[in-house]
């Protein structure tokens, strides 16, 4: 059985997003500060007040599908709603406001590629 990749690798995922968040509330009037999601497709159609949920198909930031969220919970340490992503046979983590909504999908800001190396570390 495959275990979840430790928050280490979120945290690189989180490295990668953050700067695209940095980026959508900067440049995008409508986003406001307290609940921007970064838009890692760089289309127009991705939503800050959407919500990720359980089920939804993920997305790299080229667009592929990678994979599907298969929960969201608060994150018991900091309180913060962490989503669960499976993607084939690895599963992993990652803080919800890391994700954009774009047209039903979350949206991560990081190809699988990259994805997928931060997991071998």
């Amino acid at each position: 059985m495959r275990s979840i990749v430790t928050f280490g690798a979120a945290a690189l995922a989180l490295a990668l997003a953050l700067p695209a968040a940095a980026q959508t509330s900067a440049s995008d009037p409508s986003a406001s500060t307290s609940s921007a999601s970064p838009s890692a497709s760089g289309s127009t159609g991705a939503s800050a007040s959407a919500s990720v949920t359980a089920g939804q198909t993920v997305k790299d930031k080229t667009g592929a599908t990678i994979g599907k969220v298969t929960e969201v919970k608060p994150d018991a340490a900091t309180g913060k709603n962490v989503a669960t992503i499976q993607m084939g046979a690895d599963t992993f983590a990652v803080d919800t406001s890391s994700l954009a909504v774009d047209n039903g999908s979350a949206v991560i800001n990081a190809t699988q590629a990259e994805i997928k190396g931060m997991m071998k570390k």
